[in-house]
């Protein structure tokens, strides 16, 4: 249940157009409902400011299709879909209106937000292979209600390329910066930015990069103040994190 569904339930019991006893039923209803294969979260934006998010690796398409059947039908959209494959995508668009980044893997079904954030969420990248982690976070955080700013191919082997974007960094109320091989950009950012930063480790690298262990080490032994690191490849979590700071 989104928020204005619940407070919609309450003015009614406000103005007599509902007995408490009857709006007790309508909200007692509405908290999960049972599809057999999965138990879909209609009361997630309530609790968490933020409706439940469909992680689309391991599930059919016809999965997705019905989880986003019920969160739709519960007034929760836009659905937002991660880790999503092109074959279940696909089979996703038969049925809904879905739009789907094959880069990302990313599926969104319905209409992206008007921002309703305090500022803008920088999102920028080492290289130009991490921008699939980073779009993952850039549409994470639009799908819910920020402004995004992205900054790709802004790494420190040409520093030049990120102090040329100074401003943006400066202006930022949040920035996630995506980077692997030795993980170094969120350090430099977060000695130039004074607000938080959202490191996110990539899987991309040579042997020695240890498929992203290297740099999220790199990053978990970073000495800017101020940084936070999600997991190896973890778009979805820097965007999320970053739309609820951006939402203070």
């Amino acid at each position: 249940m989104k928020k204005h569904m619940l407070l919609k339930v309450l003015q009614a019991v406000e103005n007599h157009e509902l007995s408490p006893e009857q709006a007790f039923i309508k909200i007692k209803m509405e908290p999960i409902d049972d599809i057999g294969f999965a138990k879909v979260d209609h009361h997630r934006e309530l609790r968490q400011g933020a409706a439940e998010v469909i992680y689309g690796e391991g599930k059919t398409g016809e999965q997705i299709t019905a989880i986003s059947k019920s969160l739709l039908a519960a007034g929760e959209t836009p659905v937002l879909i991660t880790r999503m494959s092109k074959e279940s995508a696909e089979i996703v668009s038969r049925e809904l209106n879905l739009r789907y980044d094959e880069r990302s893997r990313v599926g969104i079904i319905g209409e992206i937000p008007v921002p309703d954030g305090k500022g803008t969420i920088v999102v920028a990248t080492g290289g130009t292979t991490d921008i699939p982690v980073a779009e993952e976070a850039a549409l994470t955080a639009e799908a819910m209600g920020n402004k995004v700013e992205r900054l790709y191919d802004v790494g420190v082997s040409g520093i030049h390329r990120l102090l040329s974007h100074a401003e943006e960094i400066m202006n930022a109320h949040c920035i996630v910066a995506v980077a692997g091989m030795e993980g170094a950009l969120p350090s430099v950012i977060g000695g130039l930015a004074d607000c938080p930063v959202i490191a996110v480790p990539t899987s991309v690298g040579y042997g020695a990069a240890f498929g992203g262990v290297a740099a999220l080490l790199s990053m978990l032994n970073s000495c800017a103040s101020g940084l936070s690191v999600v997991n190896i490849d973890n778009g979805f979590g820097a965007g999320y994190l970053a739309s609820m700071i951006n939402h203070i």
